[in-house]
């Protein structure tokens, strides 16, 4: 075969330094230094210079960690927990995949049910106090409008 005639190669994936992540995601060189140092990220490789290079997965998985962080108020340690158990999702999956023994999928099914109930009530919990928030703030927005309301009974008497 000649080399036009077969199939071309898979370019390797593009590996961005920090300051190209950081740009990328808008956190800062400092969080995702930090977030590796707390273990919620690894970068996909090292240069000759030991510069940390991230490649696309590494950009999902920060922006993931910034949405839970941000978007949904988790706490790093929660993060950590969720990223745990999705990574724990991947394995019994792969495992599931590999065996036909009743007993080991049993097994491994049931250790994914455990996950899954805690990422659920970590998830109510969640939930919970933000309907609480949600009544108090309700709560502050009934009285602002019966004071208003108090006022324009008060101005309609005046006149």
């Amino acid at each position: 075969m000649s080399p036009a005639t077969t199939p071309s190669e898979t370019p390797p994936a593009r590996l961005l330094r920090i300051n190209e992540v950081a740009a990328e995601t808008g956190l800062t060189t400092r969080t995702i230094r930090y977030y590796e140092e707390v273990g919620l990220l690894e970068p996909a490789a090292r240069s000759d210079g030991d510069y940390r290079l991230y490649d696309a997965s590494d950009l999902d998985r920060l922006q993931f960690i910034r949405s839970l962080r941000d978007d949904a108020g988790f706490s790093l340690s929660q993060i950590r927990q969720l990223l745990e158990d999705e990574a724990a999702r991947e394995r019994n999956r792969e495992r599931l995949r590999h065996t036909t023994d009743p007993a080991e999928r049993r097994q491994y099914l049931g250790e994914a049910e455990a996950r899954v109930l805690r990422q659920v009530a970590l998830l109510d919990a969640k939930a919970a106090r933000l309907a609480v928030m949600i009544d108090e703030a309700n709560a502050r927005l009934a009285r602002i409008r019966g004071h208003l309301a108090d006022l324009e009974d008060a101005s309609g008497e005046a006149r």
